[in-house]
């Protein structure tokens, strides 16, 4: 059976297979995080896993799941590009949808 070394953060070295470990990933990158329970002190880990880590993962039969970020607030700059847009804009009303 395949074992997966890694760390937890309190224990040090620790030794999971597969099917303790569960793999979030971002639709948006080839990254993602990797959660388990340290088998010494009971604690729920979770770490970044880069493609490299995804890879190695999933090749391992580690389940996955695909986990959408929330999008978060807009921000001062996304609104300062907007108006930037809306004055570059010689005709709003092209932009309103047609009914």
């Amino acid at each position: 059976m395949t074992t997966i070394k890694t760390t937890c953060e309190h224990c040090g070295d620790v030794e999971l297979h597969p099917a303790d470990l569960a793999l979030e990933l971002d639709p948006t990158a080839d990254s993602g995080t990797y959660l388990f329970t340290c088998p010494a002190c009971g604690d729920l880990q979770r770490r970044p896993a880069n493609p490299r880590v995804v890879n190695v993962l999933l090749a391992t039969g580690v389940s996955y799941d695909v986990v959408v970020p929330e999008p978060g607030p807009i921000t001062a700059d996304e609104i300062e590009r907007f108006v930037h847009a809306l004055d570059r804009e010689e005709d709003l009303w092209r932009m309103l949808p047609s009914s």
